[in-house]
């Protein structure tokens, strides 16, 4: 359950406000949730208010589920340090033991498939680099809600493939939050939709009524 209680969000720029949700008061179930809007609405913004990452001006967000980082993020990477020695630092802050931390390291050395630059400093990759790092480390660790954000691009074909792959099997036991412009990973993966539109939040229990009212919208 994710609750929603009065909440506004909005940004200033050049003595405007840009608002993203005003006066929003929401319950959401315990699903999978796709999110959806047109470019500029503030969709990564809700979801990351959602996960906890980023807060609303005004109003709580509450639930008593745990939140992954932005699945694939890259820009939290020290650059400075090696791709083994980011994974071996998440690890530390998540209190992992070493045998933990040595099965982690392993296991995102071989599905990023980064081979030698692993063990290279991470601003020496490129972004798609940095995404598939980010997304194996993302899979290597437990939480109630995957937070995506458009990452299933990351990488050639293949990787994509097993990408996605890898992920189903993880919202088998994990529900996800999910911001994509693709409809077909949207149906795939989200239960129910969230359509944010100049400043409102439309909650809707089937994710193919989101999609339509979000194509009206479009060719409005």
């Amino acid at each position: 359950m994710i609750e929603l209680k009065k909440v506004t969000k909005y940004f200033k720029t050049n003595n405007t406000i840009k608002y993203i949700l005003k006066d929003i008061t929401m319950v959401l179930p315990d699903v999978n949730i796709g999110i959806l809007g047109r470019n500029g609405m503030g969709k990564s913004t809700l979801m990351r208010m959602l996960g906890g990452i980023e807060f609303p001006n005004q109003g709580q967000i509450y639930s008593p589920n745990t939140f992954s980082w932005p699945l694939g993020l890259s820009g939290g990477f020290v650059g400075n340090m090696t791709g083994r020695a980011n994974v071996k630092f998440v690890c530390n802050l998540y209190g992992k033991s070493e045998e933990e931390t040595r099965n982690i390291i392993e296991y995102v050395q071989s599905f990023s498939e980064l081979q030698d630059y692993f063990d290279m400093p991470i601003k020496t990759y490129s972004s798609g680099m940095r995404g598939r790092l980010g997304f194996g480390l993302s899979l290597a660790f437990d939480f109630d809600y995957m937070i995506i954000d458009e990452t299933l691009s990351v990488g050639d074909a293949n990787f994509r493939k097993k990408a996605k792959s890898r992920l189903k099997e993880k919202i088998q036991y994990s529900k996800i939050i999910l911001v994509s412009h693709d409809m077909k990973t949207l149906r795939e993966m989200c239960q129910v939709g969230l359509l944010v539109h100049e400043g409102k939040l439309s909650y809707f229990d089937d994710i193919n009524e989101g999609i339509k009212r979000y194509n009206e919208l479009n060719k409005s």
